[in-house]
């Protein structure tokens, strides 16, 4: 404590200055500053716990997320369960519905039964009616047998009589018919000899208005006429073969344009397959996996890219994609021959990627993608060498690398890729394939694209697929764009050679079309030229005709002797046609006594016959009976053998159908599970295996859709939710350990809190006392006001000559040596309250007199001892009156230099 300090804090008249230096001499303060900061760590701990217990709750909005998710799918699993029971139920509903069905069938087949008897009776009635009908029958034959030989007689004679009228009116018939010939025949006799009569006048009609005329010219004339028409129908038939032969001509030049153009059309076809060949090599170059769907495979690989949430396990493809060819592109084309159906394909791992995959395909508008369901935790499957043909030739499987083990196993198990050979030529492949015998070998495949196989005894040869992609998974596409280039240059080639070939026969069809043009006109005319010389020609022909009809009058005289021929046979006509009226008269006759003589016969046997046709009547009645009565009895037969027996036969095959079938679905359903396990859920009563089939069609609809909420599984929803929990457990605990170490914190410093309340309140006791001790020592009293609540410290002493007054005086009305002493006193006080190994004064005795001098030396010589700490005391004034000791050293310093 320096004289600066001592006067500082005795003539300060602020007490929170006071209080601060007693406090910081106290080291109240030090511990104070301590339990402040431990209280504001420990308030930032809190604050730091606080966050992360807050951290904890996006993470606990996920748990009780997923425990709603675990709830959901515990439902879907119920609705799961629930499918299982009603399938269990479906099992053996069908077991008790074909028990109803066995049931109902008994007792079809025993109302059936039950029908045999009265169907019997019937068939017995109708039997015995038959027997009588019979009775009467045979009955009735006898008396006919009788009646018949009694009118037989008659019959006989009446047949005769019936037979000989029915000749005599075909005789009448037969005289009538000739004497209606004879009759034309003599009308047309007369009207010949009319005819001829009107010949010989029109003759002698002409003769009278005709002159003569040459016939020599006339003659002549006709020749020339002829040879004329000779002439022009000679030019007009090669007219018309000259024709024929433009025609046909025009024919086969249209028939080869029509070829030329098919032909053009057929190389412009193929010009834009190539091109379009080469853009696809071209886009295949850009990005291969094009060249297994083309740009819609692009597509569907984005949906896939954006829907891969809903997957399971991502799907892999397409396969063509992951393949590569080894040692070259040799066997590209025979690969493609062998495999090409699956390289286009996607492989998923479940049937629900595979309904995801397909909705992916809608959405980018693929179509119907081809598609392979495969466990993907199937490893890589090992081929043993035995399994493999035994051969030199590659196989499909040895000619490909894939770094997807997925698709390796696909390529086995679905395309059969190890068991099918690869050879360079037909021949080879014929040999290899029906000859050797290969044992393991399914296909084999030529580089030129020959497929053949044997299946037992049949060996089949397929030819190359021309519609075949080729080359898709080469290594390079330049070749095959060359190669293409060069056959779309080779088509244009041969397709302008056919459009100037085209061009030429064009211009030879146009040529012959003139040519046929300017024959049909010439034709035309010869045609009309020909015409008007027949009309001449047939002009002469019938004047000549006329003039030689002229010269037939001569020909009258032969006329008159056909007139008078006919005449005669006129008249013979006419005697024969009375003679045949006369035995057509006599016929008539001969018929009407023949039919007076029938009717008379028929009379007389009337009676006889009426009876005879009653009987017969009679018989047909009963025959009709008869058969009547049998087709009923027929009818109760069938109706016995379709509509009983056999019904009664089919019920019971049913019957022992419907058993076998009991037992086979009884077998089915205790695989499934055992009827007493039925028993346990209830059985199936109230409900039939439609109702089962349809509530379980809805279930299943249900726990579809549910099961589509959702992509995850329970159990891995379960693991997750037990990851979460036993994370948040342990962050839990963490935070309830830091929580339990802050409040065994919190209450440590609060009862260090309370002990440094308490040693404080300890401190400024014994302050007050020591100061007042050590003031006393010189006869002074004083008093110390101490507030920790108000952070302020007062001095007052009470000096012996103011003993007589009751006030206190403020050290600040004291004299020089008073305030030391008293600054002093307090100092000692303080140095009692604390421990420190070293302790210093500077002139702390300046102000002071002899006597508190010697006081004040004395005081902190002793109050050094006492105390056992080491003490520097440094003062201006003379030490020499301090005691002697063991542990007091005086050092005293010479005077500086005036």
């Amino acid at each position: 404590m320096s004289q600066d300090k001592s006067r500082e804090f005795l003539h300060s008249g602020n007490d929170k200055d006071k209080f601060k230096f007693f406090y910081k001499a106290s080291l109240l303060q030090q511990v104070n500053d301590l339990l402040q900061n431990i209280d504001e760590h420990l308030k930032s701990a809190n604050a730091l716990v606080h966050e992360l217990e807050e951290s904890i709750k996006p993470m606990l909005k996920e748990l009780d997320e997923l425990q709603g998710k675990i709830k959901n799918m515990e439902h879907v699993e119920e609705i799961s369960q629930r499918v299982q029971q009603l399938k269990k139920k479906l099992a053996w509903s069908w077991v008790y519905d074909v028990d109803k069905q066995l049931e109902e069938q008994r007792t079809k087949i025993g109302r059936l039964k039950d029908r045999i008897p009265a169907c019997q009776a019937k068939i017995d009635y109708q039997l015995s009616v038959v027997e009588e009908l019979m009775e009467r029958i045979s009955k009735k034959k006898a008396q006919i047998a009788c009646m018949m030989e009694n009118t037989s007689e008659v019959r006989r004679m009446k047949d005769e009589l019936q037979q000989t009228l029915s000749l005599a009116t075909k005789e009448k018939l037969e005289l009538e018919e000739e004497y209606g010939r004879k009759g034309n025949q003599l009308q047309k006799m007369v009207k010949h000899v009319s005819f001829l009569e009107q010949q010989i006048q029109d003759i002698h009609e002409q003769h009278v208005k005709n002159t003569q005329a040459e016939e020599s010219e006339i003659e002549e004339k006709l020749k020339g006429l002829q040879c004329e028409v000779d002439a022009t129908a000679s030019s007009l038939a090669s007219l018309k073969e000259e024709e024929s032969a433009l025609l046909e001509s025009l024919n086969e030049g249209s028939s080869e344009i029509r070829k030329i153009a098919d032909e053009i059309e057929d190389f412009e076809r193929k010009r834009r397959e190539i091109e379009h060949s080469i853009r696809e090599i071209n886009q295949h170059q850009i990005n291969k996996v094009t060249a297994f769907g083309g740009d819609k495979v692009i597509n569907l690989l984005r949906a896939i890219e954006r829907h891969q949430e809903r997957f399971k396990k991502p799907p892999i493809g397409p396969i063509g994609a992951h393949l590569t060819l080894v040692n070259g592109d040799t066997w590209a084309f025979a690969v493609e021959n062998a495999i090409g159906r699956l390289l286009n394909t996607f492989i998923v791992a479940n049937h629900k990627d595979a309904l995801v995959l397909r909705g992916c395909a809608r959405e980018a508008s693929y179509g119907h993608v081809p598609i392979v369901i495969y466990d993907f935790a199937r490893p890589r499957l090992d081929i043993r060498p035995h399994m493999l043909p035994q051969t030199n030739h590659p196989t499909t499987l040895s000619v490909l690398h894939t770094e997807n083990h997925i698709v390796y196993n696909v390529l086995v198990d679905m395309g059969d890729a190890e068991r099918q050979v690869l050879v360079r030529d037909y021949d080879i492949g014929k040999a290899v394939a029906f000859e050797q015998r290969i044992q393991n070998l399914k296909e084999v495949h030529t580089l030129d694209g020959y497929k053949m196989f044997s299946r037992g005894s049949v060996q089949t040869i397929l030819p190359p697929n021309r519609k075949l992609r080729r080359g898709r998974l080469c290594s390079s596409f330049d070749g095959q764009i060359n190669d293409l280039q060069r056959d779309a240059s080779h088509v244009n080639e041969e397709a302008q050679q056919r459009r100037r070939r085209k061009r030429d026969v064009e211009g030879r069809l146009q040529d012959l079309q003139d040519d046929l043009q300017s024959v049909k006109r010439r034709r035309l005319n010869a045609e009309r030229n020909l015409m008007s010389k027949k009309l001449a020609l047939q002009d002469v022909k019938n004047a000549y005709g006329a003039e030689a009809n002229a010269s037939s009058a001569s020909n009258v005289d032969e006329l008159h002797q056909e007139i008078s021929k006919v005449h005669e046979e006129v008249q013979e006509k006419k005697m024969l046609l009375e003679k045949l009226q006369v035995r057509m008269n006599e016929a008539e006759a001969k018929a009407n006594k023949l039919k007076v003589s029938f009717e008379n016969l028929c009379e007389s046997a009337k009676g006889e016959i009426d009876a005879f046709d009653k009987a017969e009547n009679d018989l047909i009645k009963l025959e009709q009976a008869l058969h009547d009565e049998e087709a009923k009895k027929a009818h109760y037969e069938v109706i016995m053998n379709n509509k009983v027996l056999s019904l009664i036969k089919e019920a019971e095959a049913h019957y022992q159908e419907l058993e076998k079938n009991r037992l086979e679905s009884c077998r089915k359903a205790s695989i499934i599970c055992p009827e007493s396990e039925i028993e346990a859920l209830g059985g199936c009563e109230g409900s039939n295996p439609e109702q089962l089939s349809a509530q379980l069609t809805r279930l299943n609809q249900r726990l579809q859709h549910e099961s589509q909420r959702y992509s995850e599984s329970i159990d891995d929803l379960r693991m997750l939710y037990e990851k979460k929990e036993r994370k948040i457990s342990k962050k839990k605990k963490i935070y309830k350990g830091f929580r339990e170490k802050l409040h065994a914190c919190e209450t440590a410093l609060g009862l260090r809190r309370e002990k440094f309340d308490r040693n404080a309140s300890y401190l400024k006791r014994q302050l007050t006392w020591q100061f007042n001790r050590h003031l006393g020592k010189k006869g002074i009293s004083g008093n110390i006001k101490l507030s920790y609540e108000e952070k302020t410290l007062s001095v007052e002493v009470k000096m012996p000559q103011d003993a007589s007054s009751s006030t206190v005086r403020d050290t600040r009305g004291l004299s020089g040596g008073e305030r030391s002493f008293s600054t002093l006193c307090f100092a000692l006080a303080l140095h009692e309250l604390t421990e420190a190994p070293f302790r210093a004064m500077d002139e702390f005795d300046v102000f002071m007199d002899a006597v508190s001098r010697k006081i004040s030396l004395d005081t902190l010589v002793d109050f050094a001892l006492a105390l056992g700490s080491q003490w520097i005391l440094i003062t201006p004034h003379d030490i020499s009156m301090v005691k002697q000791g063991e542990r007091i050293k005086k050092q005293q310093m010479a005077a500086p230099r005036s």
